[in-house]
């Protein structure tokens, strides 16, 4: 009888941990969801998010706000991932699922109090899920990728739950203009946003803002020796290597011991850069576009080209639809 009564003790404890454990998961994933929920919709509220050093962001978008959270229970670490998912696959919606993750959760949770087995909940939010989807699917009016009109139509639904809602009407033709130039028809599906950058300059208001057909650079060019700033009809040069003499793979000690073997070593440095150069310039082109870092030196034999150094390869590979190379 002892023995019996004590294995009934220990499996009561057992299912009272659990339990436990299941609210706690629920309760601080809620938190989440009602810390975003007042944010939601046309008239939602802007939040105030003061970073550890000092940073201050006002915003209303979900994924924003969770992505500045300091965030450390398991549960809601996976909601903030949920806002990740939404904000990369659609782009928008990345609050309402949130706050409906969190309208479920607290359903759930009742219907545990009601003693129904979490597998049965979740099987039933599974059925639900499909029966939802294959609803939208049905009422669903397909995107004629030629209608620009519906397009700014529907972004105008996306910014007017954001703080630029006001100037709605200027952004969504230009957010529209710039998807549909880097778009291609043959494959809508497998369109990269990383194709279109975003250049923030301080000053100036949201009416200042322009779309350009190409490639904008933050980085100056390197003009020290009165190289030209303007250059039309372009031959443009990527490479994605260091302009200045190589470096072992393993650390070393050179050590000098006097001024004619120093003299040697800034000779062969330069005479290497010299034939970089020549090689460059062989080439035809006028502009020269570095991925790498430039050394100080190579300044001077380099004026007459147009020097930028830029992490954007990418971008310019595809604006000038060539490849980067790696050597000359």
């Amino acid at each position: 009888m002892a023995a019996t009564r004590k294995a009934k003790n220990e499996t009561f404890r057992d299912t009272t941990k659990k339990k436990d454990v299941r609210e706690a998961n629920i309760e601080a994933a809620k938190a989440v969801a009602d810390a975003v929920r007042t944010s939601l919709g046309p008239r939602g509220m802007d939040k105030m998010v003061a970073a550890a050093n000092g940073e201050v962001i006002i915003t209303n978008d979900g994924a924003t706000i969770l992505n500045k959270m300091t965030v450390t229970h398991p549960a809601a670490k996976m909601l903030v991932e949920l806002a990740k998912s939404q904000d990369v696959v659609a782009g928008d919606g990345t609050t309402s699922v949130v706050v409906i993750c969190g309208a479920l959760l607290k359903k759930a949770q009742e219907l545990l109090e009601r003693g129904i087995h979490p597998t049965v909940i979740s099987d039933s939010f599974n059925t639900a899920a499909n029966k939802a989807c294959e609803i939208l699917e049905s009422i669903a009016i397909p995107v004629n990728l030629e209608d620009k009109e519906s397009l700014i139509r529907a972004a105008n639904t996306s910014l007017s739950s954001k703080v630029v809602s006001q100037h709605s009407s200027f952004m969504s033709p230009m957010a529209v203009d710039a998807v549909l130039r880097v778009m291609d028809p043959q494959h809508a599906n497998l369109l990269d946003l990383r194709d279109i950058r975003v250049v923030c300059k301080v000053g100036g208001t949201i009416d200042d803002s322009e779309l350009v057909a190409g490639c904008v650079f933050d980085q100056k060019a390197a003009k020290t020796a009165g190289g030209p700033t303007r250059v039309e009809k372009a031959k443009i040069g990527l490479i994605q290597f260091h302009v200045s003499p190589p470096k072992s793979d393993i650390e070393n000690t050179v050590v000098i011991s006097d001024y004619a073997q120093m003299d040697r070593v800034y000779k062969e440095e330069r005479n290497y850069i010299l034939g970089m150069v020549k090689k460059i310039k062989a080439s035809g082109c006028n502009v020269l576009l570095i991925q790498k870092s430039i050394l100080r030196d190579a300044v001077t034999d380099l004026s007459l080209h147009y020097l930028v150094s830029s992490d954007h390869v990418h971008c310019v590979c595809m604006a000038c639809a060539t490849h980067i190379h790696a050597c000359v």
